[in-house]
C-alpha cells in the first residue's frame, strides 16, 4: 500500500503583506493595505483641500460681481490670508484655478488607492506613470510653496494640507517603486526603505515648516 502524506501546513510561509507578485500576473504588482489606506487618505485630503479652496473662489468671484468683498474662513491674519493667495496670479497658473487641477488628481489617486484595497495589481509602466504624476505634484507644490513665502507673502492653510498629502504621496510612491525594482537603487537604500520611508516626508515637511517659522516667526499668530 502506498503511503499517505500529510502536508505540515505550519511549516508554509505566511504570504507577505508588502508588494506581491504572481504567477498568475507576471509583472504585475499590487500593495499591502497600509500603503493602499494612505493613498486613499492624502487623495482624500487633496480633495478636501481642493473642493474648499474652490468654494471659497466661487465665492470671491461672486462677491466681485455683486460689488461686495468675500473673506474665506481661513483668512486669519495678513500672513494666514488664503484670500491673497487665491486671487493671486499663481493661483491659475494654467488659465483655470489650481485647485480644479486637484480635484482631478487627487481623485483617481483615491480611485487607485481604492482599486488596491479591491486587490488590483498594476504593470510596471502604471506603477511609473503613477510616480511620475506624483513628482509633478510635489515639484509643482514646491514651486507654490515658493511662490507663497517670498512673492506672494501669504500662506492658505487649505494650500498646506494639499501640500502636506502630496509630499506624502510622492515620497511612499517613490518608496514603493524602489523595493519592488521598478526603479533601480542599491541594497543598502532598499533596506533602508523597507524599514525608515517615513523619515523621508518627515523630514520635507519639516524642512517646509523651518522656512514657515523663518519667513514669518511669530506673525503667524498675530
Amino acid at each position: 500500500m502506498s503511503k499517505t502524506t500529510v502536508k505540515d501546513v505550519s511549516t508554509e510561509p505566511e504570504p507577505e503583506s508588502g508588494p506581491q507578485r504572481t504567477a498568475a500576473e507576471p509583472g504585475r504588482v499590487g500593495s499591502s493595505r497600509a500603503f493602499a489606506l494612505m493613498l486613499v487618505i492624502t487623495g482624500a485630503a487633496g480633495v478636501l483641500a481642493a473642493w474648499i479652496i474652490t468654494l471659497d473662489k466661487i465665492k470671491i468671484l461672486e462677491a466681485k460681481v455683486a460689488g461686495t468683498t468675500y473673506t474665506p474662513s481661513c483668512g486669519i491674519n495678513p500672513v494666514v490670508s488664503c484670500n491673497d493667495v487665491m486671487e493671486s496670479a499663481q493661483a491659475s497658473v494654467f488659465g483655470f484655478p489650481n485647485p480644479f487641477l486637484g480635484l482631478v488628481t487627487y481623485g483617481m489617486v483615491i480611485c487607485a488607492g481604492m482599486s488596491l484595497l479591491a486587490g488590483a495589481r498594476f504593470p510596471r509602466w502604471y506603477w511609473l506613470t503613477f510616480n511620475a504624476g506624483t513628482l509633478f505634484g510635489v515639484g509643482f507644490c514646491t514651486w507654490l510653496q515658493f511662490q507663497s513665502l517670498y512673492r506672494i507673502n501669504a500662506l492658505c492653510l487649505w494650500c498646506c494640507l494639499a501640500w502636506v498629502a502630496t509630499i506624502i504621496m510622492f515620497w511612499y510612491v517613490t518608496s514603493f517603486n524602489i523595493r519592488t525594482g521598478h526603479l533601480p537603487a542599491p541594497a543598502p537604500v532598499k533596506r533602508f526603505l523597507a524599514e525608515f520611508t517615513w523619515v523621508l516626508p518627515v523630514t520635507h515637511i519639516g524642512v517646509i515648516g523651518m522656512l514657515i517659522l523663518t519667513r514669518w516667526g511669530s506673525a503667524l499668530w498675530a
